[in-house]
């Protein structure tokens, strides 16, 4: 089970956007995730008539290792560890390792 999800909000820890806040945007493989904002790169695409695509320069953002972010708690206002604890219905959830509270989503 992962312990960063899609649409999790996350702090980066590590690397050139130290600092930088996010909701990831998607998972790519194992242990990469795509946090929007982070790892913004520009590439110029050439047009392709055929498709209809302009030409220009393309921001997109790359893949970060899921070790440089931690999740965000707005409680704290800080990065925090992420846990499991299993319920008494017997489903799993995570929890934040500081508070104990379990997180949303």
């Amino acid at each position: 089970m992962n312990k960063i999800r899609k649409d999790d909000e996350v702090i980066v820890i590590a690397g050139s956007d130290k600092g930088r806040r996010g909701r990831v945007t998607a998972r790519v493989g194992a242990d990469h995730v795509v946090v929007e904002g982070v790892h913004t790169v520009r590439k110029n695409v050439r047009p392709n008539p055929m498709k209809g695509e302009a030409g220009g320069v393309v921001s997109r953002d790359l893949a970060i290792h899921q070790s440089n972010v931690a999740i965000y708690n707005p409680v704290t206002g800080k990065a925090d560890r992420i846990g499991f604890r299993i319920l008494d219905g017997g489903a799993k959830v995570r929890i934040f390792k500081s508070s104990g509270e379990q997180i949303k989503g």
